[in-house]
C-alpha cells in the first residue's frame, strides 16, 4: 500500500442522488457538492506511469508563438447564432438557471463546440475565444449567450455556499489575508496554480485590470512528467492521501470541514490505471489527473493543525507544495484576457493560475470576470474519477444543504 493508505478514514457515501424538487433545482439535478476520494479506489506510487505522453502533455513553447492552435475569433456568422439564441431565450422568462441545450439553440455551431468539447476533455485542455461583444450586449445577455456556450460543453455547478452557477471573479473588497474565511477570487490577490472544483472552468472577461489580473496555464501533465524526472520524492508526497483541504465553512449541516485527499490519482477503471484514448505507458494505457488543488485551502488550516484536530504540514508536503508551484511557473503559458475573450480550460489535466492586479480608480468598472464551472459525468465521457459522485451529472462543485442554484449578474 501507498504511505498513508494504511490509516482509517471515514466512510463515504456511495450513493446516487434521489429525486430533487424542480421549484428548489429548476433542471431536476442538485450539484453533487465536495467529497472525500475513494480511498480503496487510491492507488500507490509504484502504479503511477514513469511518464505520461499524449496530447494532454504539452510545453508552452508549443503555444507561444501558434495563437492559432489555441485561439478562436468569432465569426460574424457564430456572434448572430449566439445573439439569436439568446433574443430567444430572453424572450422566454425562462430564469438563468434554467437555460439548457433544448433552450440555447445552436445548430450551426453545435459540432464545431463538440469538439471544443473534447479537446477540453481529451486534448491540451484549453481554449481561448476572442471577439465575444460584451459591450454591445450588455451583461444580461452576454451572460444568457456565454452561460448558452457552456450547455454544450458540461452541466452547471454551483461555485459556492450561495449557490452561484454564474459566479463573478471581481475584487468586492474582501481581505486576501483571512484565508480561513475568504475566497481568493473576490479579492485582488495573487491566485497560486490550482484546479477548481469542476471538470472545466470558463472565464467571460467583462473589464479588465489597470494593471495585472493576467492568466498562467501549464498542462499538470507535463508538470508531472518533470517531477518524476526531476523530483519523484516530491512527486510520490503529492500522491499521498495526506493532503487536507480547507473548506472555509462551505459544509452542508453533519459534514466535516475539511476534506483529506491526493494531489494527483490514478483514473478508475479495469485495473485503475486505463484510460483508452490518451497515454500509451508499457503498452498499456496511464492517465493521472490531480483533483483540487489549490495552496490557500492547503495552508489556511492552521486553525485546526495548531489545536491537534488535524496534522499540521510535514516539511516534506511544504517542500512539495513549494516544488510544484515552482515547476507549473517555470513551465507556464502566459496570457492575457481581453475584453470579451472567453477562457475555457480543463480542471483535469490543466493547472491555472492569476496574478495579482490592481483595479481603475473609480468611476471606472473593476476587473470583471464571469465564471462558470461545468461537469461532465462519465456517460457522457467524462473521466472515472475516484469519486463516489463520478457518475452523477452535477459531479463536484459546492453545494451547501438545499441552497438552490442562482444566476447573478454581477458580483454578490
Amino acid at each position: 500500500m501507498a504511505p498513508g493508505l494504511t490509516e482509517s478514514y471515514p466512510a463515504t457515501p456511495h450513493q446516487f442522488q434521489k429525486a430533487v424538487s424542480r421549484a428548489i433545482f429548476p433542471d431536476g439535478i442538485k450539484t453533487s457538492g465536495q467529497h472525500p476520494p475513494l480511498y480503496n479506489d487510491l492507488r500507490p506510487f509504484e502504479d503511477f506511469p514513469k511518464a505520461i505522453n499524449g496530447p494532454t502533455v504539452w510545453r508552452s513553447e508549443d503555444f507561444i508563438s501558434a495563437p492559432e492552435k489555441w485561439v478562436h475569433r468569432f465569426t460574424e456568422e457564430e456572434i448572430a447564432e449566439m445573439s439569436e439564441a439568446a433574443d430567444a431565450f430572453l424572450s422566454s422568462g425562462t430564469p438563468l438557471t434554467g437555460i439548457s441545450k433544448a433552450n440555447f439553440r445552436i445548430p450551426r455551431m453545435s459540432a464545431f463546440m463538440e469538439s471544443i468539447r473534447s479537446d477540453l476533455l481529451n486534448g491540451k485542455g484549453f481554449i481561448l475565444f476572442k471577439g465575444f461583444p460584451v459591450e454591445e450586449w450588455g451583461n444580461h445577455k452576454s451572460a444568457v449567450a456565454y452561460m448558452g456556450l457552456g450547455t454544450y460543453l458540461g452541466y452547471f455547478v454551483s461555485q459556492n455556499a450561495r449557490g452561484h452557477v454564474l459566479g463573478h471573479v471581481k475584487d468586492v473588497g474582501d481581505d486576501p489575508k483571512q484565508i480561513d474565511k475568504v475566497r481568493i477570487y473576490r479579492t485582488n490577490a495573487r491566485q497560486f496554480f490550482h484546479q477548481d472544483d469542476s471538470d472545466i472552468v470558463g472565464l467571460l472577461c467583462i473589464a479588465r485590470a489597470l494593471k495585472g489580473g493576467e492568466s498562467d496555464i501549464v498542462s499538470s501533465h507535463h508538470v508531472y512528467n518533470v517531477l518524476s524526472e526531476e523530483r519523484p520524492d516530491v512527486l510520490k508526497t503529492l500522491m499521498e492521501p495526506i493532503w487536507y483541504f480547507d473548506r472555509k465553512g462551505e459544509v452542508s449541516e453533519g459534514e466535516e470541514p475539511y476534506i483529506k485527499t491526493s494531489i494527483f490519482y490514478l483514473e478508475k477503471g479495469g485495473n485503475g490505471r486505463v484510460y483508452s484514448k490518451y497515454v500509451q505507458h508499457d503498452s498499456r494505457f496511464c492517465f493521472a489527473y490531480a483533483r483540487r488543488w489549490d495552496p490557500y485551502y492547503v495552508r489556511s488550516l492552521t486553525r485546526y493543525s495548531d489545536r491537534g484536530i488535524i496534522p499540521p504540514l510535514s516539511p516534506a508536503q511544504l517542500e512539495a507544495a513549494d516544488v510544484l508551484e515552482a515547476t507549473c511557473k517555470r513551465l507556464a503559458l502566459h496570457m492575457v484576457l481581453e475584453v470579451g475573450d472567453i477562457q475555457f480550460l480543463s480542471n483535469e489535466h490543466v493547472f491555472h493560475a492569476r496574478t495579482e492586479y490592481t483595479d481603475h480608480a473609480p468611476p471606472a468598472p473593476r476587473r470583471h470576470l464571469m465564471r462558470l464551472w461545468l461537469a461532465t459525468p462519465e456517460d457522457e465521457g467524462g473521466w472515472k474519477l475516484p469519486f463516489h459522485d463520478s457518475a452523477e451529472k452535477k459531479r463536484g462543485g459546492i453545494q451547501v444543504d438545499d441552497r438552490p442554484p442562482v444566476a447573478p449578474l454581477d458580483a454578490e
